[in-house]
């Protein structure tokens, strides 16, 4: 890792107060640092985290900042969700003040090693089954980044034998200085987050910051099925492939069936393709991917295999929810970009109800429309994106206005039959109804448990009841 760096004295400005921004906050004036804190909303607005500010003797200025606020400071530090080129980061820039993200500060004082995952789809169910085979095979590993825990969070947990796995954003990543993993993987680039990188080609290069400071000692693994990302393969870095389309010199593929590991001319045989518990092809390229990187942490064969059977998905991520009178129903809320909802339909055979839209990426979704139609039976759309989702799609499969998920869902029970999947999947951001993906996840979830609530008390109270009859009942749910 990277030496730490004193903060001690050292005047912090923080810019942006969600959950990266708190953290990072309270972690400077830990270390000695005279914090400043800013964020557009009001006291009201961010609630009990002030208290915590305040009692840590970090300077507030809310409801926007003041012209003279960098006055004086030495470091600034935005959250993630604050673009890179906003004003008052601009004029930091003009005054030579260091802009950093919050991984780079956190990478400052990190101990052990650093596995870093990025790309555009794929990113948590890698990062998770990584940490989770490396758990599994005895290593000490903290889980951390864009995942949930904010990687300055978690410095206080790693000592040198820890192994770090996180999950790393584009927003993250446009704003490092020295951060450098041990093991950068690359899973796939396919557009999204346009509304704030303006094109792909910006989006690619910020994700590939990640290899920018590896040298030959370090490792960069990357997607050999992947045209639009194979191009970032960086030239230091040892690289390693992973590919379920073809064999690869030096990495993991599939051959009869099988996933193998290629290093040095040597092949190790993992696992049978069938033995793996997560659904779709995307979920193949994932555990593709974290079998070189756990293997090159230095987890056996054997290990990587037992972990990999065992590994329940990550939630949120095609989630299994539940099977109502035959109708399976899955919560697919991460997936916040087209190339997402995309794999999750290619997931399943057919026949699916899915509920579409939140908020706009500036998304291109007519690329959805072959898939919608070899595999939907309905679109369910919510959110502000609702219209133009409708105007891109029209024409390939039924579609319906519902408004609020609450309505989508509602409808979605009333109109699937036995064999019928219902999907969350929604190809947008969750910002304009929702707290985050995860809480719209976790309503859709709990509108399902409802659902299946209500069908087990009306089967309790009607043994005989013949499943039309029963469905029939069932539909009354939410009204």
């Amino acid at each position: 890792m990277a030496g730490k760096i004193d903060l001690k004295g050292k005047h912090v400005l923080v810019i942006g107060l969600a959950r990266t921004g708190i953290a990072t906050a309270l972690f400077c004036a830990d270390h000695g640092a005279i914090v400043t804190a800013t964020d557009s909303r009001s006291t009201g607005e961010l609630g009990e985290s002030i208290a915590k500010l305040r009692a840590a003797g970090v300077q507030l200025e809310l409801g926007g900042h003041s012209d003279s606020i960098l006055a004086g400071q030495q470091l600034v530090i935005p959250s993630p969700g604050v673009p890179g080129d906003v004003a008052l980061l601009v004029k930091a820039r003009a005054l030579k003040i260091p802009v950093w993200s919050e991984i780079e500060l956190a990478f400052r004082f990190l101990s052990g090693q650093l596995i870093a995952i990025t790309g555009s789809n794929g990113k948590t169910t890698t990062t998770s089954l990584i940490e989770y085979i490396l758990r599994n095979a005895g290593f000490s590993t903290v889980l951390a980044g864009n995942i949930g825990t904010p990687l300055i969070a978690q410095v206080a947990e790693t000592t040198d034998r820890t192994i770090v796995v996180a999950e790393l954003s584009s927003f993250q990543l446009e704003l490092i200085d020295t951060f450098r993993p041990n093991i950068a993987v690359f899973l796939n680039l396919t557009p999204d987050h346009l509304d704030r990188h303006k094109t792909l080609t910006a989006y690619g290069a910020a994700k590939a910051r990640i290899f920018e400071n590896q040298t030959s000692e370090d490792f960069a693994i990357l997607n050999a099925d992947d045209a639009v990302s194979t191009k970032y393969a960086p030239s230091l870095p040892q690289v390693y492939w992973f590919s379920r389309k073809t064999n690869v010199e030096q990495g993991a593929f599939v051959r009869d069936g099988k996933i193998i590991f290629r290093q040095a001319g040597r092949d190790d045989e993992i696992l049978d393709c069938r033995e793996i518990p997560l659904p779709g092809a995307h979920n193949l390229e994932n555990v593709l991917a974290a079998t070189i990187a756990t293997r090159l942490a230095g987890a056996r064969p054997a290990q990587i295999a037992e972990a990999i059977r065992s590994f329940a998905g990550v939630e949120h991520r095609i989630e299994f929810v539940a099977e109502i009178q035959g109708v399976r129903y899955y919560n697919d809320s991460k997936a916040t970009n087209v190339d997402a909802t995309l794999k999750a339909l290619e997931a399943f055979p057919g026949r699916i109800v899915v509920i579409l839209g939140g908020k706009d990426k500036d998304s291109d979704y007519s690329v959805l429309r072959p898939t919608l139609r070899d595999k939907a039976i309905l679109v369910l759309l919510i959110g502000a994106a609702a219209k133009k989702i409708e105007h891109q799609i029209e024409g390939s499969v039924a579609i319906r206005q519902a408004e609020t998920l609450e309505h989508a869902f509602q409808f979605a029970a009333q109109t699937a039959h036995a064999g019928d999947i219902v999907l969350l999947a929604p190809a947008c951001a969750s910002f304009d109804q929702f707290q985050n993906y995860e809480h719209r996840g976790r309503v859709f979830k709990d509108l399902v448990h409802q659902l299946q609530r209500s069908a087990e008390i009306l089967r309790n109270e009607n043994p005989k009841n013949p499943p039309d009859t029963e469905r029939k009942n069932a539909e009354t749910f939410g009204k």
